[in-house]
């Protein structure tokens, strides 16, 4: 059974220790690629030191967090299309807006949105992104964006059916994670009614761990806890779910240029 995570943290400082063992876990619950998704200028050496030790196992996206949009943020952004330009990369990510920690920066964050989703549609390549307590706000620029060459994955989607509808509408797919086994999340009774053509599953690691993990460090091969749960929410069995979300990622990065 072939797995993917499309969306893991794994150069951070939070697997220092036993990133090895952290690949080769994922590896085991089979696990086979795992895309990397950049938060600013100073992860961006870690990411790509792990991408080029990982074997190909995780791929790199490049991209500015919307929580690392702040004063001076231009500079970080001439960084990242200067990385972009230079070599090719499976995503423009994770970029989007979050008001969960900062409303004061809604401006600045909808700027730098705009500017690095231009940038992926001249690539053709996905964007990857953040929707924090701005959902319905990010699909609005999004949609005010679109045309032929966008492409994308809303990544962890813990939204309504009608922001499901929304984002299948624009051809979007939806990052599925450990939310999905928090009962009093509601998204498993969400995604019952969601065709498995447009979702593809990962972890966010080191973060929000699936149960029984919630709580502690997250890895890639919980990836596997994340496809049953979406497989019992949609009274599927595992290998399909498996099956059609890794055909998904394939189909979504494999826009990658070069």
């Amino acid at each position: 059974m072939r797995l993917t995570d499309t969306h893991a943290h794994l150069y951070l400082k939070q697997f220092d220790e036993d990133r090895s063992p952290v690949l080769e876990n994922a590896l085991k619950a089979g696990v086979e690629k795992i895309y990397l998704p950049n938060i600013d200028v100073n992860s961006i050496s870690a990411m790509l030191e792990l991408e080029a030790a990982s074997n190909g196992q995780c791929e790199a996206m490049m991209g500015l967090h919307p929580c690392s949009v702040k004063e001076g943020f231009e500079k970080a952004l001439e960084v990242m299309e200067d990385w972009l330009n230079k070599r090719p990369f499976c995503a423009v990510g994770e970029i989007g807006l979050d008001l969960y920690w900062d409303k004061t920066t809604l401006e600045i964050q909808q700027f730098a949105f705009r500017q690095q989703i231009k940038w992926a549609k001249k690539l053709s390549i996905p964007i990857v992104v953040h929707t924090r307590e701005s959902m319905d706000l990010a699909l609005d620029v999004i949609e005010s964006e679109m045309d032929d060459s966008l492409c994308g994955i809303i990544h962890c989607f813990g939204g309504t059916l009608a922001q499901a509808q929304r984002i299948m509408e624009m051809g979007f797919y939806m990052g599925i994670g450990g939310v999905i086994t928090y009962k009093k999340s509601g998204l498993a009774q969400t995604l019952a009614d969601v065709p498995v053509e447009y979702l593809v599953l990962e972890t966010d690691s080191p973060y929000l761990a699936p149960v029984p993990f919630r709580g502690k460090r997250n890895e890639s091969a919980y990836v596997r806890i994340i496809a049953q749960h979406l497989a019992d929410a949609q009274r599927r069995h595992i290998e399909e779910i498996a099956r059609v979300t890794t055909a998904n990622a394939e189909k979504i990065f494999g826009k990658k240029p070069g």
